[in-house]
């Protein structure tokens, strides 16, 4: 799979909003599926499914820790996708610079 490839993979999987926030959860440490899935409305195996699409992804992994098999998260994707951004920066701050110089003209001239 080429890095293009992966990239795609990444932001595919973060499309969803429910891949989101079952990251999110990740974020405080490594949970179950059936505690990744308590906040949903949605089946169990649909809440599979997205943590199948994050594995493939490589944003989650999986670990077995006796009985329990625990999803943890991989944050070099998420790294990836913050340095293809990261080369855009200059061209949306300038453009938040113009912006915020118009609001002001605009705001100068309703006084």
């Amino acid at each position: 799979m080429t890095d293009s490839d992966k990239l795609d993979a990444v932001f595919s999987a973060l499309a969803h909003p429910a891949r989101r926030a079952i990251l999110a959860q990740l974020m405080e440490g490594k949970a179950t599926v059936n505690t990744l899935a308590e906040p949903f409305d949605m089946s169990l195996p649909a809440v599979s499914r997205h943590i199948k699409v994050l594995e493939d992804a490589g944003l989650i992994s999986r670990e077995r820790d006796a009985q329990y098999r625990h999803c943890v998260l991989e944050p070099m994707p998420l790294k990836d996708v913050a340095s293809w951004t990261d080369q855009y920066r200059h061209i949306w701050e300038a453009r938040f610079d113009v912006m915020g110089a118009l609001l002001q003209n605009m705001k100068g001239s309703d006084q």
